[in-house]
């Protein structure tokens, strides 16, 4: 008589699911390009009016605040790369992504409110968004809300110079624009890119 057949143990549920693949960016894209040609016919004007010691004073210049700013946005970068690392995929998408509907623009716009610092972290953190799963609307809520409504400035300039009444009709005036950016955006990004946005 046969011994029967031991079933298979059934799919562990409780296993993380593989993190998704990061989008792969082109290190030269047609802003570098254009940003490129500018560059060069500025260089031309300028040595034709100020010859070539008016190039080496820019470009010397030029290279003492990269030398400065090269730390922030080093740290910028690499705040993002973490948080993309760091924050669970399937929650920001259900959160954030294009089915989170007002819910992902409301988000998004709360977060870049309260989101500190200046451009060196923002932006990364936005791409960062971008990559774990955040759509293009609560993205663009983020940024803009961040822009408009960020509280440490509000915080360091407009109470101190502006007042109380000035700064706070002017953040209950701009909240509704990040949520109708966000909107607008993720209609946009569908009718440019349809077979991505069936894709998300």
């Amino acid at each position: 008589m046969s011994e029967p057949t031991a079933n298979p143990p059934p799919p562990d549920d409780t296993a993380e699911p593989e993190a998704a693949p990061r989008k792969q960016r082109k290190p030269v894209g047609w802003s570098m390009i254009f940003i490129g040609v500018l560059v060069a016919v500025c260089v031309v004007l300028v040595w034709r009016r100020d010859g070539t010691s008016g190039v080496t004073e820019i470009l010397s210049s030029d290279i003492w605040l990269f030398g400065e700013i090269l730390p922030r946005v080093l740290a910028g970068c690499l705040l993002g790369a973490f948080i993309a690392e760091i924050l669970p995929h399937e929650k920001v998408s259900r959160a954030l992504g294009p089915e989170s509907g007002l819910k992902g623009l409301l988000i998004g716009t709360a977060f870049g409110a309260i989101l500190p610092g200046g451009p060196f972290t923002a932006y990364p953190v936005a791409a960062a968004l971008l990559t774990v799963g955040a759509d293009f609307g609560a993205t663009i809520a983020m940024v803009v809300s961040w822009t408009l409504i960020g509280y440490g400035r509000a915080i360091a300039w407009e109470l101190p110079i502006l007042g109380t009444d000035f700064t706070l009709w002017r953040i209950i005036l701009s909240v509704p624009i990040p949520i109708l950016a966000g909107a607008l955006g993720r209609i946009v990004y569908v009718r440019m890119y349809p077979k991505k946005g069936r894709d998300e």
